[in-house]
Formats: structure tokens, C-alpha cells, sequence
């Protein structure tokens, strides 16, 4: 009976081992991924046309595993396109400048995603209303989709991340581009015009903020000014880059417990492209401590004992990763990145609109009405 019993543990380990491989077989090999990923690197080395829209909907697409409805999507960027065209059509800002139509656009977008409008429907009129600002998991802890632009477009509610891309889409999809731009768990939408240079859109209070706003959150730096991990008004294909990143944040969901693989290609190709994108570094230095503290497991040992971090330096493979984690952490550091703690980033959020009359650019209010 012991030795029927013995053999049973043993088969019912040996049915688990070959689980645990294969689940992580799969997850190196999960084609929606590697899909996704191939998708945005062939848009980075134009060998496909360039689409924001396109980079966005693959990512969510692989978190999904292909079950994504892009069609009706699409539908909706459509429909949400044409709305713009037609406001576009019927407004006459108040804006005198040579580059009124681009600048038109831009107020158009901002209107569809900030603004209640009235829409004549035969002898009708009814009130489109706007996107909101979703306080529920702001950051995507609980569920990653409540960061997703699929998500906004079926509730109308959204956040920092969602927001900023679908404004984007919707004025690539005008013809225009839009500059997406980051602030410490923040990204916002920058924009060059003849009347007042670079000015900062922020669709999570529809307002049009200084930079002193921006300043104002006190985790800021000057170095990550200077070195582009902040305020910088991000290019095309550094903006394919917080795709990048956004893939392997949603690879991370999918498959915890991942060897790291996927996740270090993704973010590497991120870092190539945005070399100072603060997120993308932290998340490469925290992959390369789990695959230290794997191998600490392997070896029985723990990785909060120095003693212990001692030892397991004598492989030659945990020493590596011991170095590339001081490296990265303090390169981190030293180009001025600063973590704002989460519970404080609702609070700067909001002062944007109770100090609205400290920090509002009134002029460009005035200049996005008739």
C-alpha cells in the first residue's frame, strides 16, 4: 500500500512538472503576443504603415487572445471621426491664425472627449455627452482593461492612459498628429500651434494646464526635464514605445510567473526607442530581480538575507543579474526619475480643477469657442 501510495505522489508531481513547463511553454510561445509585439517592431522599422490606433488594438487584442471585437472598434473610431469632421465643418473658432484648420481639428477632438454638445437629429436635438474620468482603479491593480481604450469607448469612462490614446487616435485619424507626453503615473496630450507654441491638453479635468501645474505634483526633477523622462512632447514611434511597454505589463497579467524572456525583449525594444522612459527601465531592473530571486529559490536560499545574496553570487549568473540591477536602479535615479506615491496622485489630479484659476491657460479657452 506505501509503495502504491509512493508511486502515486510521484506520478501526481511528475503530471504537475509537466504543467508548470508547459503552461510556461505556452506562454513564451503565445502567438498573440508575439503577434502584437511583431505588429509595433515592423511599424518601428517601417516595414508596416504607422497606426497608433492599430499598435493600441493589437496589444489589447493579445491580452484578449485574439477575442477582441476590433470591428465594432472601429466602428466606433468611425463614427467617432465623422463626428469630429462635422463639428469641424460647423464651428468657426475664434482663432485667426494660418494654421486654423489643424488647430480646428484639435478642438474638435477635445470637444468629443471633454465637452456636452448639442446634436441636431431632425427636429430633435439630444446631448452628446463626453468621456469621464474613472476613479476606480486608476491604475489597473485589480483589472489591466480599466487602462484599455476598448474599455472607454464601451463605457465612456477612462483615465490617464486611455484618454490621451483615444485623443490621439481620433487626430491621427483627422490626418493630424498629436503628441502624447508623460508626468509622473500621468500621460497628457502636448500640442505646437502658431499662437502659442507647445501648450499641455489634460483630458482627465478638460483643461488646457500650464506647466507649472505640472511642477506643481513636487516629483518633477530638473534632470528628468532635461533628460526627456517628463514633459517631453513624445514622437511617433516613442509613443509606439508605452505600446511596447503596455504589452509587456499585459504579457505580465496573462502569465505570471514568466521566465522574464518576452517581457525583456518587449521592454528592450522600448528602451531602444525611448531610452529614458522611466517605466520601461523600472520594469526591466524589477524583471531582472525576479529572475535573481528564482534563482536564489532554486538554491533554497533568501533573498532578504545578505548572507545569502553573498552566496549566491557565486554563480556566475546571479552575480550578473546582481550587477545589472545596481546599474539600472541607479541610472533610474540619476536621470532625475522620482516615484510619486500613488495615494497623493488622485489629490495633485484633482487640484487641477479646485485651482483652475492658478493654473487654467485662459486663452486657449477662449481661443477652442466660437
Amino acid at each position: 500500500m506505501k509503495r502504491y501510495l509512493s508511486h502515486k505522489i510521484i506520478s501526481l508531481l511528475s503530471l504537475a512538472l509537466v504543467w508548470l513547463n508547459s503552461g510556461i511553454v505556452k506562454a513564451q510561445n503565445n502567438q498573440f503576443y508575439n503577434d502584437a509585439y511583431q505588429t509595433i517592431d515592423n511599424m518601428l522599422n517601417d516595414k508596416q504603415k504607422y497606426s497608433f490606433k492599430d499598435a493600441v488594438f493589437s496589444v489589447e487584442n493579445a491580452y484578449y487572445q485574439g477575442k477582441l471585437d476590433t470591428v465594432q472598434l472601429n466602428n466606433e473610431i468611425r463614427f467617432l471621426t465623422k463626428f469630429a469632421k462635422a463639428i469641424v465643418a460647423n464651428r468657426d473658432l475664434n482663432y485667426k491664425q494660418s494654421d486654423k484648420d489643424k488647430v480646428s481639428k484639435y478642438a474638435a477632438v477635445y470637444s468629443i472627449m471633454c465637452q456636452t454638445l448639442p446634436i441636431a437629429i431632425k427636429d430633435t436635438v439630444i446631448q452628446y455627452k463626453p468621456f469621464n474620468y474613472d476613479f476606480n482603479d486608476v491604475f489597473g491593480h485589480n483589472d489591466i482593461t480599466n487602462l484599455f481604450v476598448s474599455k472607454l469607448l464601451a463605457t465612456k469612462k477612462g483615465n490617464c492612459n486611455s484618454m490621451p490614446y483615444l485623443y490621439k487616435i481620433l487626430v491621427e485619424e483627422l490626418g493630424e498628429t498629436a503628441n502624447l507626453a508623460l508626468a509622473p503615473n500621468h500621460v497628457y496630450i502636448k500640442h505646437q500651434i502658431k499662437s502659442d507654441g507647445w501648450y499641455n491638453t489634460e483630458l482627465t479635468s478638460g483643461m488646457f494646464p500650464q506647466d507649472s501645474w505640472l511642477m506643481a505634483s513636487g516629483y518633477i526633477h530638473l534632470d528628468a526635464i532635461k533628460n526627456g523622462v517628463f514633459m517631453k512632447a513624445l514622437n511617433d514611434k516613442e509613443s509606439l514605445a508605452l505600446c511596447l511597454f503596455d504589452l509587456a505589463q499585459a504579457y505580465n497579467r496573462s502569465f505570471p510567473g514568466n521566465d522574464g524572456e518576452f517581457v525583456l525583449k518587449t521592454i528592450n525594444r522600448a528602451i531602444e526607442i525611448y531610452p529614458n522612459f522611466a517605466k520601461a527601465l523600472i520594469l526591466r531592473a524589477e524583471t531582472h530581480k525576479q529572475q535573481f530571486e528564482k534563482l536564489m529559490d532554486k538554491q533554497n536560499l533568501s533573498s532578504t538575507n545578505p548572507e545569502n545574496i553573498k552566496k549566491a553570487q557565486q554563480d556566475p549568473k546571479a552575480k550578473e543579474l546582481m550587477e545589472l540591477m545596481t546599474e539600472e536602479y541607479g541610472h533610474i535615479y540619476d536621470i532625475g526619475f522620482r516615484q510619486m506615491p500613488e495615494e497623493m496622485y488622485l489629490d495633485w489630479l484633482v487640484s487641477l480643477k479646485r485651482e483652475r484659476n492658478k493654473y487654467e491657460n485662459k486663452k486657449l479657452m477662449n481661443n477652442f469657442t466660437k
